[in-house]
């Protein structure tokens, strides 16, 4: 086996060199920079190992997103970008034996299989490897070993009795320390080893997942084209009931029964309801299937096309509910995830009656949706959803405009750097003598913070550093060291002791 004797090694040599440089460069450290460069190493590594991917035209489109992705973690560092650099790694080394066209749920399947596989990769590769240097060698391992036995037990004998005899070596051997072991570190050692060989050398290449598709289309023999259609003028009866309901009290200001405020209509439905959109779907895509019986009439067609605008209405209310309750409460970036959230069902709602009208396939679908999702998550690891939280709860503070939530400094600090400079613009505008304080002592100290990571260049991100250039236009260097502040005590620190 000349390709496993001679190839193993380099790449066995690749993963251990990836293995001390992302040690060195973000182990224990902020994900920034460091973490960026050791993606870039990656890719320069899987490259250099499997040079054959640069002739497949989707594996060299998958370095290329993957490079863009480690560029990201220097400009802003996210789990969304991480996780978006190990698809596009992986997409890239799986993408030479894959069937042409596959659809997402063909990978999504052929990127479990692959990833189940490579945790016994590197053990199966190791037994191989001793088989075949068993099978062209003279001397096999265990006589390899057995013949290291004398001149090692006896080199340290002779060893100690030297040290028993010349206090130099003596106290060389006393002064002599073994590093401590380190569980985390060899953790994770074994998390980045692995991940390593899994592109290198990666598992189930040559499963075929069209082999093992299940059937498309299936029978549902108690289900009549009339049970659809009755059940079809059912729901449209009470999504209408409901939709009317948020058009009066939503969207008409219509006053709402004794002890309910619109806050709280608007944040009980909002999840609710969007499940109840998602099941809509559901029955869709299992009752309504292109070419079926009931697909094909023409009244569960209409209807269905009524009701799928009646979930588009529904989704509509919600988020119009979201907004409401942000302007009783505050934002937040869980809050601007559900409201993108939102936006996706709506997408979905609408390809899948797209679908039924124009008879489009399962696979169309599911690669419509995976797009969809996936400009949703690219842009989630590009934009600062912690900075558009942070300014738009400074500028519809109480404090300010007189109406809203009050300005919530704990959840700020939760926010680290994104809310620096949000934080820095409200200090320029007239408040309260109080609210300066503790506005201005927690800039202060999300800044020391900030400046702080930007001190270490594996946690340096070109984002912070952009946000200390527009802090110093807003106020200059003040002295970081809050010590040295007319009020080095935290004046929130009864508020939000957790948080501190």
């Amino acid at each position: 086996m000349p390709s496993l004797r001679h190839t193993f090694w380099i790449k066995a040599a690749l993963a251990l060199g990836l293995i001390v440089l992302s040690d060195l460069l973000f182990f224990k450290a902020r994900p920034g920079a460091g973490l960026g460069l050791a993606g870039l190493a990656a890719v320069t590594a899987l490259v250099a190992g499997r040079p054959l991917l640069l002739r497949h035209r989707l594996s060299i489109f998958g370095l290329a997103a993957a490079s863009a992705f480690a560029l990201l973690e220097i400009e802003r560092a996210t789990p969304l970008g991480m996780l978006g650099f190990a698809m596009a790694l992986a997409v890239a080394t799986l993408a030479p034996r894959a069937a042409a066209r596959e659809d997402a749920w063909r990978w999504a399947i052929r990127l479990s299989m692959a990833g189940l596989k490579s945790v016994w990769g590197p053990a199966s590769d190791l037994r191989r490897l001793l088989k075949a240097r068993a099978r062209t060698r003279r001397f096999k391992l265990t006589a390899i070993v057995l013949a290291a036995v004398l001149p090692v037990v006896g080199g340290l004998l002779f060893l100690w009795l030297f040290a028993l005899a010349n206090p130099v070596i003596e106290k060389a051997f006393a002064d002599f320390n073994l590093p401590d072991a380190d569980l985390g570190r060899l953790i994770f050692w074994g998390a980045i080893g692995g991940a390593a060989w899994a592109v290198l050398r990666p598992r189930g290449l040559r499963w075929r997942v069209a082999r093992a598709r299940p059937a498309v289309d299936f029978g549902l023999y108690s289900v009549t084209t009339a049970s659809v259609t009755a059940a079809l003028v059912v729901f449209n009866a009470l999504f209408a009931l409901q939709n009317g309901l948020d058009i009066a009290f939503l969207w008409s200001g219509a006053p709402l029964p004794h002890g309910v405020t619109l806050a709280d209509y608007a944040h009980r439905g909002a999840y609710p309801l969007i499940a109840t959109a998602l099941l809509a779907g559901l029955f869709v895509l299992v009752f309504l299937r292109p070419g079926s019986d009931t697909g094909q009439a023409r009244w569960p067609r209409i209807l269905v096309t009524t009701w799928v605008a009646q979930n588009l209405f529904l989704v509509a209310s919600t988020v119009w509910r979201t907004l409401i309750y942000l302007q009783a409460y505050s934002l937040t970036r869980l809050r601007i995830a559900a409201l993108m959230w939102m936006a996706l069902v709506a997408v979905g709602l609408a390809l899948i009656c797209w679908r039924l009208l124009k008879g489009k396939s399962a696979s169309w679908l599911i690669n419509a949706n995976a797009l969809t999702a996936g400009a949703v998550l690219l842009a989630c690891s590009l934009v600062d959803l912690g900075s558009i939280a942070a300014a738009w709860n400074v500028r519809h503070a109480r404090e300010l405009t007189g109406q809203g939530a009050a300005l919530d400094l704990c959840y700020l600090r939760q926010l680290d750097g994104d809310a620096v400079v949000p934080l820095a613009e409200l200090e320029r505008r007239p408040l309260p003598a109080d609210l300066r304080v503790r506005v201005t002592y927690t800039r202060r100290m999300l800044a020391d913070r900030v400046f702080a990571h930007q001190g270490d260049w594996r946690s340096w991100r070109w984002r912070d550093a952009r946000r200390l250039a527009r802090l110093h236009v807003l106020v200059g260097w003040p002295d970081l060291d809050l010590s040295g502040t007319t009020f080095a005590a935290d004046p929130d620190e009864k508020l939000c002791p957790e948080r501190d």
